[in-house]
Order: structure tokens, then C-alpha cells, then sequence
């Protein structure tokens, strides 16, 4: 990778790192290497898959949070089989003092049951009184692989009344970000926005990663992400390269930037230690 660039003290890059948040998927190994490499301080997100389940996630999650941690739990809404499965999902969080979810549908298909996109199931969290403080929804700086534009804006349209914030899907272009940033913005949804970026993951890592997550998902995974690998071994791509130039773009607190959601593909302790790097920790 390129060399580390840095960040000059008090800008909304700085900012924006330090309020970081690193998603996590849920493996053997990720609890051990969490507690190891990272300060209760930085919040974790927990994916969901057709492979894994989502009780895998819920699991992880309780004993993130019993650790200390903030954790959001991904409550993939094509995984939830109904109301009382919602519900009960709902109960373990929440008796965990689990405060924030984030909600996307999901990659299951045939969806587990009812809910056959996210909105069905934010309505439903809505319905039973709105128990977390914090309810995430996705966003799509570039096209969604199977979803025409279109619609993912109309969707994220649909969603804001049950949602607090906007967390974007993983992105390598900060102009791409940037614009959609000011795109959400003239259509009128306020909601804070976490920016979705790559930790200083290596594509070989990636690429072992992939197929960690089973053989249909690894397959789902490499079809609509190839491009990943070629732009993280790009040695002109580099996390805080697209930091500073998305700062400067739409750093501003008018565009309501709220943090970086990292993905981390679980190498947890490099991610840890680029952002101290960074912030000049050590």
C-alpha cells in the first residue's frame, strides 16, 4: 500500500476517525482478536448472512456487549422468519443493553419468511414502540449490483421515518461518496450519514475471507465485488487518501457526516492500528 498519509489535528477527517466504528464478521476467531486489538471505545458492528445465520449474529453481539463494547447488531430483515421471531431477536438485544441495530434486507434468497425487504421490518420495530435509540439503513454511494438506482433512493426515502441514520454501503471513490452525500441532501433525508470505507485490508486477506463465509456466499460475495480486489491493490487506493479527500469535500457540518462505518473483513488489529497511526497514538 501507499504510504500512510496524515491528518491534520482538529479537521473533520480527524474527526470523522474518531468516531469509527468496525464491522466484524461473525467467525471463530473474532471475539478473541476483538478483545486482543480493540479499546472498548470504538464501537462494533456484527454482520448477518444466509450462511452464518442470524443468531450467530445476536450470539456475538450479547457477548460483545457483555465485554463492554457498543455493538450493533445487523438484524437482516430477509433473515427474520416474522413478528415473534422479530420480536424475540428484539428481546435478547435489548436485554443485553443493546441500543442500536442496523437494518438492511439482506442477501437471503428465498427470504427465511415474511419480510422480503427492510422496510417491512422497520415498520414493524416502529409498531412494537421503537426500542433501540439507534436504527441504522442502508445507503448506495455507487449502484446497488441488483437494485436499480431508482429505487434504492426511493427506498431510503421510505425508510427515514423509521431510521435515525444512513450507514453507506462500501465505496473506493470519494467524488462517488461525495456527490451521493450532496444527492441525499437535495432530496431532502436529514438523517445522519455513517460513510462506509475499507480498513487497510490486503486483497489476499480479502480474498481468504471470502471464502470463509460458505460456498454460495463466497460465491455471491466475489460476483458482485470483484472489483473490490483490483481497486484494494491499487497502490493508488489508500483509507485515509479517500478520508482526506472526502473530508474536504463534504467534511463540512452541513452534510451531516456523523463517523466511518470500517469494514474491517476482521483483520481487526491492522485496522486498530492504522487508525492510532493515524490520530498520532502510537
Amino acid at each position: 500500500m501507499a504510504r500512510t498519509e496524515t491528518l491534520t489535528r482538529g479537521t473533520a477527517a480527524e474527526r470523522l476517525l474518531r468516531h469509527a466504528r468496525y464491522e466484524v464478521l461473525p467467525t471463530k476467531t473474532i471475539e478473541e482478536k476483538v478483545l486482543a486489538a480493540v479499546p472498548k471505545d470504538v464501537a462494533l458492528t456484527v454482520t448477518a448472512s444466509p450462511a452464518k445465520g442470524i443468531e450467530q449474529t445476536v450470539d456475538l453481539a450479547e457477548r460483545f456487549a457483555g465485554h463492554g463494547y457498543s455493538v450493533v447488531p445487523h438484524l437482516s430483515a430477509r433473515l427474520i422468519r416474522d413478528g415473534a421471531h422479530l420480536a424475540d431477536l428484539v428481546a435478547r438485544c435489548t436485554a443485553a443493553g443493546i441500543t442500536a441495530v442496523f437494518v438492511p434486507a439482506g442477501d437471503a434468497d428465498p427470504p427465511a419468511g415474511e419480510y422480503d425487504a427492510a422496510l417491512p421490518a422497520l415498520a414493524e420495530l416502529s409498531r412494537m414502540g421503537s426500542p433501540f435509540a439507534t436504527v441504522g439503513i442502508t445507503g448506495y454511494p455507487e449502484s446497488h449490483p441488483s437494485i436499480d438506482d431508482d429505487v434504492t433512493v426511493q427506498a431510503m426515502w421510505d425508510k427515514r421515518s423509521h431510521a435515525t441514520e444512513i450507514v453507506s454501503n462500501l465505496c473506493f471513490d470519494a467524488a462517488a461518496i461525495a456527490g451521493w452525500v450532496k444527492r441525499v441532501r437535495r432530496r431532502g433525508v436529514a438523517l445522519p450519514i455513517q460513510v462506509g470505507i475499507a480498513g487497510p485490508v490486503e486483497a489476499t486477506k480479502l480474498l481468504t475471507m471470502a471464502t470463509k463465509v460458505g460456498v454460495g456466499e463466497s460465491t455471491r460475495f466475489l460476483t458482485k465485488h470483484a472489483g473490490w480486489f483490483a481497486r484494494l491493490a491499487n497502490p493508488g487506493y489508500t483509507p485515509e487518501r479517500l478520508l482526506n479527500r472526502l473530508a474536504k469535500e463534504v467534511g463540512d457540518p452541513e452534510w451531516g457526516l456523523a463517523g466511518l462505518h470500517v469494514f474491517t473483513f476482521n483483520q481487526v488489529a491492522e485496522t486498530e492500528a492504522w487508525r492510532r497511526r493515524l490520530l498520532g497514538e502510537g
